[in-house]
C-alpha cells in the first residue's frame, strides 16, 4: 500500500538515482526514471552508475544525465594501497556531484558503498531502499524492500508507491542508439539470421545459477530442428571458453553440413546485444542481466532459475520463469549440494522446448 504521507518531490527538483550495478538490477530499476519524469516534468534527473552499465542508460529519453563512478578502479587502488589516488578520485566525484546541487538522492542499492556516495552527493534529502551495512545512518529516510516478491522488480514498484509516483505504466526498458541498431542489422545479414533466431544466454557470475553445457548444446540443436530458429549465443569476453565448449558439443552431434549455432560471445557491445535481443524470436537465459533485458524488450523469453529466488510474475504473457523448488532452494550464494545443482538438473531440454513453443505463440 502507498504511504499515506509520501515524500513530496518538487516538480523541478534535481534528483540523483544511485544504482551502480549490475546489468539486471539497472534494468529492474529502469521504470523509476519514467515514473519520476511523469511526477516531476521539469526535474533534472541523473543516475550514478559504474562504467560497464552506463550504456544501458545513455539513451534513456527521461534521463538528463548519466554520471560514471569508477568503482572497479577504486577497488583496485584500495587493494594496491594507493590510498592517496583513491582519496583524490573520491574528492573529484564529490565535486562533480556537489556542482549539480541535487535536492534529492535515492540510493537504490542499499549498500555501504552506495550509501556513502549518496551522502557525498550533498543532497539534503537522501532516501535509501532497503538500506543495510550501516547505510541507513547516511539517509534521511529509508524504505524497506517491500512489494510482492513474486513480481519482477517489485521492490522498485513499492518504492515508487511509497514516494507517491505514478505506477500505472511501470515497465522495464532498455534503450539503444542507431549505431547499435545498424550493427545488429548488419550482423543478422552477415550471419544469415534474417529468417529467425533464438538468443541463448547461458552465462552468469555464479556456477550454481548455470544450466549444464551439454543441455545448452542439445537445446540449440532442437531449436533449429524443431522450431526452425538458428541459435545465437551471447555473452561477455570472459564467457568465450565456455561458449566454445557448447559450440563444439553441438557440432559433434549436429548435421556436419550446417553450423549448429552462431557464437557471438564477446563480439558485441552491451547495446548491440540489446538490439539483437530486441529482434529475436525467442530468448532463453539463466538468471542473468541479458535475460532480464529480453523481458524489458518484450521478446518471448524463458528464464531458468535454480539457486536464486525467482520472480514468477514477469508482467508479460510471453515471458515465463522455469523453476523447480527443492528443499534446499533458494540457496543463493551458499549452495549445499556440493556441485550437483539438482535444482537446475530438474530443468530438462524437453521442458524448455515445450515452454518455448508456448511463449512464441503469445503476444507481448
Amino acid at each position: 500500500m502507498p504511504d499515506p504521507h509520501p515524500f513530496a518531490i518538487a516538480p523541478d527538483a534535481r534528483i540523483l538515482l544511485v544504482r551502480l550495478s549490475a546489468i539486471g538490477d539497472v534494468v529492474f530499476a529502469s521504470p523509476l526514471v519514467a515514473a519520476l519524469r511523469r511526477a516531476c516534468p521539469q526535474a533534472h534527473i541523473a543516475w550514478l552508475v559504474q562504467p560497464e552499465c552506463r550504456a544501458l542508460l545513455d539513451q534513456h529519453p527521461d534521463l538528463d544525465e548519466v554520471i560514471v563512478c569508477p568503482m572497479t578502479h577504486w577497488r583496485r587502488l584500495w587493494q594496491q594501497r594507493h590510498f592517496g589516488e583513491l582519496i583524490r578520485g573520491l574528492r573529484a566525484l564529490r565535486g562533480v556531484l556537489h556542482e549539480q546541487r541535487f535536492d534529492v538522492a535515492i540510493d537504490l542499492q542499499g549498500l555501504a558503498k552506495s550509501g556513502i556516495l549518496t551522502r557525498l552527493s550533498g543532497a539534503p534529502a537522501r532516501i535509501g531502499l532497503g538500506s543495510r551495512e550501516g547505510s541507513a545512518w547516511l539517509m534521511t529516510r529509508t524504505v524497506p524492500r517491500g512489494g510482492d516478491p513474486r513480481r519482477i522488480g517489485s521492490e522498485y514498484l513499492y518504492l515508487a508507491q511509497q514516494l507517491g509516483l505514478p505506477t500505472e505504466r511501470f515497465e522495464m526498458v532498455v534503450h539503444y542508439d542507431g549505431v547499435a541498431a545498424r550493427t545488429a542489422d548488419e550482423t543478422l545479414v552477415r550471419e544469415g539470421l534474417t529468417s529467425g533466431y533464438a538468443v541463448l544466454c547461458p552465462f552468469t557470475t555464479r556456477p550454481q545459477k548455470h544450466w549444464f553445457e551439454e543441455r545448452w548444446a542439445d537445446l540449440a540443436i532442437r531449436l533449429r530442428r524443431d522450431l526452425g530458429l538458428t541459435p545465437v549465443l551471447l555473452g561477455g569476453p570472459g564467457d568465450r571458453e565456455a561458449a566454445d565448449r557448447i559450440g563444439d558439443s553441438a557440432a559433434a552431434v549436429a548435421d556436419a553440413t550446417r553450423r549448429p549455432l552462431v557464437n557471438l560471445v564477446g563480439q558485441t557491445s552491451l547495446t548491440e546485444a540489446a538490439a539483437l535481443i530486441d529482434r529475436a524470436a525467442l530468448l532463453v537465459a539463466v538468471d542473468t542481466g541479458l535475460g532480464h533485458m529480453g523481458i524489458a524488450a518484450g521478446t518471448p523469453s524463458l528464464l531458468l532459475f535454480g539457486s536464486t529466488c525467482p520472480y514468477v510474475e514477469t508482467t508479460r504473457v510471453n515471458a515465463r520463469v522455469l523453476y523447480h523448488r527443492l528443499p534446499c532452494s533458494p540457496c543463493r550464494r551458499r549452495p549445499t549440494c556440493r556441485g550437483s545443482f539438482g535444482c537446475m538438473r530438474e530443468l530438462t531440454v524437453g521442458e524448455v522446448l515445450a515452454a518455448a513453443r508456448q511463449v512464441i505463440g503469445q503476444a507481448p
